[in-house]
């Protein structure tokens, strides 16, 4: 377990260490920051680095199994209210005390947190079931995808402007670290009985459009004449004994906001234990102690998330966009995002995922680059909308269009993990870093924060469909065309799709 926790930090180091490096070239550079703001950045990498390197090995040993042992349970029930229900109640529980959406209830004035917080929760849920029901009955994924998406964009007509951003937001940061890693294994579980690698992925993107919905229906309900955003304001430290008393005043908060978040999803699979899974001894003893490893994890995560990254995102994004060049706020955001992905501690458990699920022949490393180069593109648009005050819109109704028609021309499996990559890829470094970064650079630029800069995570979700799916392309020509591919990589690669038959000029069938 020791040497497994050593090669996990390790692996977080090689992502968290990229936009460190960013940061303090931006320091020295273009940007100084003061120095209380840059040792709080350096502390809250620190942080992050061990904190993701515990959450990945808690994911791997606790979170997953008791997803996937949830999962596999609910598949074998034959009657379906019980399914639907006991769903429902999973993606409420799990999504209540998620800390993102307590991040985002905080900056909607005219909507009550607990009100938001429950609405968010309660679309969650219903989507969850109807993600469950799509996996029974065989329903494509990309149509249930195209139905969703099309009673989005008919209902946002009605909403005022005000809510458009914070409710395409809301369905990128409800996927967040504690709920990511238990539907993803959750849809896992379900599908098992299937025999369908696609359907292993895509829950969590169709768990993503119930808190459009919600933040939607909210605002139609609420007056949007009385919201009036005002930024959270950023406390200034001058010395090292006030960036300690920061991260200290901070850690009880942090604490309990993870505990109440894994406590649903404890007392949900102990009633399970109880009830039908029955796991032998030496297995509960293993996901105990992940839960702990989970625990820990995200705890430190989210303290140097939220401490030492958001002060320095705002900075920074006030800084740059005060430059006489502003628009340098494009490339920069567009190397920002290339590389913050690879922090995102949910983003690892999905890689794992797909090369588990599909023995190999879709690689970490392939997806990873994929999800940079989209959340790359993603942030850079964001920061160019920001810049020119360009409608949200203008970007959203063609993207999603684009990745919702790729699924006639791309193997499913990539399909389903491109969808479900959007939310992975919109966790809490989305949230405290880059959203920040928009908040700063739109306050200097004088734009109105709540259509500008708010967005941004929307972005983030939504270039990664394209780019997974691009991906799907690129493997489905290599089948094709690529005469060099050997016999194993044929038919590991043919797996992922049973419309590609051949792989070499039509020369060998591949079983």
């Amino acid at each position: 377990m020791r040497q497994k926790l050593k090669e996990k930090i390790m692996e977080s180091l090689t992502s968290v260490l990229p936009i460190t490096v960013i940061g303090l070239l931006l320091s020295f550079t273009l940007t100084p920051m003061p120095t209380g703001t840059l040792m709080m950045f350096l502390v809250g990498a620190v942080m992050l680095i061990v904190g993701m390197g515990f959450f990945s090995l808690g994911a791997d040993i606790a979170m997953m199994p008791m997803g996937e042992e949830m999962g596999n349970n609910l598949g074998k029930r034959k009657h379906l209210w019980i399914v639907a229900a006991i769903c429902f109640l999973i993606g409420f529980v799990v999504t209540i005390a998620e800390p993102d959406l307590q991040v985002l209830a905080e900056q909607v004035p005219a909507v009550p947190n607990m009100t938001l917080i429950l609405a968010v929760a309660a679309g969650v849920g219903v989507f969850l079931v109807i993600a469950t029901l799509r996996t029974r009955f065989n329903i494509p994924l990309h149509i249930t995808l195209l139905i969703g998406y099309a009673f989005v964009f008919v209902l946002s007509i009605f909403v005022p402007n005000e809510f458009l951003a914070v409710a395409f937001d809301s369905g990128g940061v409800t996927t967040g670290p504690i709920t990511v890693p238990f539907i993803l294994a959750l849809g896992v579980g379900l599908a098992v009985h299937k025999g369908k690698e696609e359907d292993n992925f895509g829950t969590v993107a169709i768990c993503s459009i119930g808190p459009i919905v919600s933040v939607m229906v909210l605002g139609l309900l609420f007056n949007s004449s009385e919201i009036n955003y005002t930024p959270t304001e950023i406390v200034q430290v001058e010395d090292t004994a006030q960036v300690g008393a920061q991260f200290l005043r901070g850690l009880p908060t942090y604490m309990q906001e993870v505990a109440l978040g894994l406590l649903p999803i404890i007392v949900l699979f102990t009633v399970f234990q109880l009830i039908s899974i029955r796991l032998k001894r030496r297995s509960i003893i293993r996901i105990i102690v992940g839960i702990v490893y989970t625990y820990i994890g995200l705890v430190l995560f989210l303290t140097g998330a939220n401490i030492g990254f958001m002060p320095a995102g705002r900075f920074l994004g006030e800084a740059i966009a005060n430059l006489p060049f502003v628009w340098i706020l494009v490339p920069i955001g567009i190397v920002v995002g290339y590389f913050i992905v690879a922090a995102e501690p949910a983003v690892h458990v999905l890689n794992k995922q797909v090369e588990d699920v599909t023995a190999g022949a879709i690689p970490q490393k392939a997806i990873a680059l994929a999800l940079s180069l989209g959340v790359g593109a993603s942030v850079g648009l964001a920061m160019l909308r920001v810049w020119l005050g360009i409608p949200i819109y203008w970007f959203l109704i063609p993207g999603y269009a684009i990745a919702l028609l790729l699924p006639f021309r791309v193997p499913k499996i990539f399909t389903s993990i491109a969808i479900d990559s959007g939310g992975v890829a919109s966790g809490p470094m989305s949230a405290t870093f880059l959203l920040p970064f928009a908040i700063g650079a739109c306050e200097s630029l004088g734009g109105d924060i709540l259509t500008d800069a708010f967005g941004v995570v929307a972005m983030v979700a939504m270039t990664p469909l394209v780019a997974i799916q691009i991906l799907g392309l690129v493997y489905q020509h290599k089948l094709k065309h690529t005469s060099d591919v050997t016999e194993q990589e044929a038919i590991e690669l043919s797996s992922l799709d049973d419309e590609i038959i051949d792989y070499t000029d039509d020369e060998k069938e591949v079983p």
